[in-house]
């Protein structure tokens, strides 16, 4: 079973085949990927290693985690699964949830509403209703 490795602390001069070719040395590497900036395509100074097994995993954990990638001390460690609520919270409203206290999933940005009644944009329009 494939396992994934967290590189942190990575150098920005750090490419995905320097990944590759050091972390293959205690076992096959499935996919090395750095994580970059969308805008400015620089590198964040972290990515991730997929080995192809634990045992492999294990093996770079112990001998990469503190060592030295050039210049900087790197962190190795067992990578986290993703969380699930990237959307930002727990689909509350937005800001101050007015009266009511936005409850049914809304609230909006603080105005109007009836209690219960979900988001509301305008005084006396309750429950997103127009």
């Amino acid at each position: 079973m494939n396992k994934r490795l967290y590189i942190g602390n990575l150098s920005s001069e750090v490419t995905e085949q320097d990944l590759t070719h050091n972390f293959s040395s205690v076992g096959n590497v499935v996919s090395a990927v750095i994580i970059k900036d969308r805008y400015s395509n620089q590198s964040k100074g972290f990515g991730f290693v997929e080995m192809e097994t634990e045992d492999a995993a294990r093996q770079a954990i112990e001998r990469f985690n503190g060592g030295e990638l050039q210049g900087k001390t790197i962190t190795v460690s067992e990578a986290r699964e993703p969380r699930k609520d990237r959307d930002g919270g727990s689909g509350r409203g937005g800001f101050s949830r007015g009266p009511g206290g936005g409850r049914g999933g809304g609230g909006g940005f603080g105005r109007g509403g009836r209690s219960g009644s979900g988001s509301s944009y305008g005084p006396g329009r309750g429950g997103g209703r127009y």
